[in-house]
């Protein structure tokens, strides 16, 4: 059952010139659920600005009292038997494809699809209002987007069971404190404080900050072994491509970061 919102209103992108795009699912009254065309807009808006040259951290929330209450279950039938393969469609697919850094503005209820798509994210920051539910197991429904995967390595095994296996409600306090999100804030403060850490990434190294991202995530599907070879073999091959100039660039950074004090906080 599509929305009685124009499907172009359910997800909203907006870029600025500050190098941010910010995109908000856009069904409040629906608690943001989604529908199959709103997974497919979702997944194109990830896709566009991972080619925009301009866009440099992509935020991405909710509108209302819910961050995205998942996959719409009176479509359910057209999301789960639709082309659940195509990958151009797949929207925490596209998130994981995605070079920029995205930062999740969990600003209420982020539940079962939405809470996959929130531990899709690169950095979460939470309001207080904020809450973390896994209905999987409660509504007979296997997890496709990562959610038995993923959580388990960021809060540990254990407590993901719990999570999972009880359907119970992860709250903002809480999620804090096993490490799910990096920071806990006033409703009011959520998008201020989003933007602020994203103006903190935009004034690094771009390249850099799209290799860092790139060598943790591909060194996460790794054994710790694995994974800092596969450090060591970037390492080499980026700084066997450095020539004189580039030198030259970092040496004139750290010189103007000295006089702006940047380099301590």
């Amino acid at each position: 059952m599509e929305d009685s919102q124009r499907s172009g209103d359910l997800i909203l992108v907006k870029k600025r010139e500050n190098g941010i795009a910010c995109i908000t699912i856009n069904r409040p009254k629906a608690l943001n659920s989604l529908t199959k065309s709103m997974i497919t807009d979702l997944a194109k808006a990830f896709q566009s600005l991972n080619g925009d040259s301009l866009v440099k951290v992509i935020i991405i929330t909710g509108a209302g009292r819910a961050f995205c209450s998942g996959v719409d279950l009176t479509a359910a039938q057209d999301v789960f038997k639709g082309d659940v393969k195509n990958m151009d469609t797949d929207p925490v697919y596209q998130m994981e494809q995605c070079r920029k850094p995205i930062i999740g503005a969990i600003n209420g209820y982020a539940v079962t699809g939405g809470f996959e798509i929130a531990l899709t994210c690169d950095i979460l920051i939470a309001s207080t209002e904020a809450k973390f539910i896994d209905t999987h197991s409660k509504f007979g429904i296997f997890p496709s987007w990562g959610l038995s995967q993923k959580l388990p390595r960021i809060i540990g095994v254990n407590r993901a069971r719990e999570v999972s296996l009880t359907a119970m409600p992860l709250n903002g306090q809480v999620a804090e404190m096993w490490g799910l999100v990096s920071r806990l804030v006033p409703p009011a403060d959520l998008m201020k404080t989003a933007e602020s850490v994203a103006e903190s990434i935009i004034g690094n190294h771009e390249d850099m900050v799209l290799r860092y991202k790139a060598v943790i995530n591909d060194g996460m599907k790794l054994a710790l072994g694995n994974a800092l070879e596969l450090e060591k073999k970037r390492a080499h091959s980026y700084y066997e491509g450095m020539d004189p100039e580039m030198f030259v660039k970092m040496q004139k950074f750290i010189s103007d970061c000295s006089k702006k004090r940047c380099l301590v906080p």
